[in-house]
């Protein structure tokens, strides 16, 4: 006897899209209305919103990280939005403000599309992160940009001479989740390094990629950018597979 088929609500209890939402009319139902607006509104609040950039340094203050406040070329919101190449290069009157880290790893927070992601992951991930990698590499102060894009990390990361950036960014909001922050690693930064030359981590958020996974993924992707002398499409995520983490690394990366 053939099984019968799932019903379409089944579905749901598996993916957060928008599928099996019924029908009134010519319509949807009342509530899936209210919902879609609700998340809309939600993923223009994330777009629009400004990153508390004092609460972020303490917060990583608390986790012994140390930390540098610097604004991109986009002297406000409206001309980020407008305006993405200015939001890839460092404000002029800020140049000054960078440290020299020679051959250091460079950790960059961008507010990005959606500061609300970064305020609630990224000191969490950094915490993770850094302490673990000062064991046996050095590592810059943080640097937390406003009104930055990905390709910020390269002004920044050849201002300070660092040996790689990773740029901690809000992603675009979808109406499925507004706090999604990505990871975007780049060996030997500086200004003209494009997206084929970076690894991406994306969707870290506790109900997406969790920090603590994440922070794995960064420490072996770091590990095998050393070892590799490259990041982008010739560096595979493997994990597990080519290159282990050091013994410093795994146990910085455990909750």
């Amino acid at each position: 006897m053939a099984k019968p088929l799932a019903r379409w609500h089944d579905l749901r209890q598996f993916t957060p899209a928008r599928v099996a939402l019924g029908r009134a009319g010519n319509g949807v139902p009342t509530a899936a209305h209210l919902a879609f607006q609700s998340a809309h509104a939600a993923a223009r609040d994330a777009v629009h919103a400004a990153l508390d950039v004092a609460a972020l340094q303490d917060a990583l203050a608390v986790a012994g990280i140390d930390s540098i406040a610097v604004r991109s070329a986009a002297a406000d919101r409206h001309t980020y939005l407008l305006r993405p190449d200015l939001g890839r290069r460092l404000c002029d009157a800020d140049r000054a403000l960078l440290p020299m880290a020679p051959n250091a790893m460079v950790f960059v927070v961008c507010d990005g599309l959606s500061a609300i992601a970064v305020q609630r992951h990224a000191a969490a991930l950094l915490s993770h992160i850094v302490p673990a990698l000062q064991a046996t590499r050095p590592v810059a102060p943080v640097v937390i940009a406003t009104q930055g894009r990905v390709a910020l990390g390269d002004d920044i990361g050849g201002i300070m001479g660092g040996a790689a950036v990773a740029v901690l960014i809000g992603e675009r909001p979808g109406l499925s989740a507004a706090d999604s922050l990505g990871i975007y690693l780049t060996w030997q930064p500086r200004p003209g390094r494009s997206d084929a030359e970076r690894n991406c981590i994306s969707n870290v958020r506790p109900a997406g990629l969790p920090i603590p996974q994440a922070a794995a993924k960064l420490a072996w992707l770091i590990e095998a950018m050393h070892q590799l002398g490259l990041t982008g499409i010739g560096l595979k995520d493997d994990q597990h597979a080519v290159v282990p983490m050091s013994a410093a690394t795994r146990e910085g990366s455990r909750t």
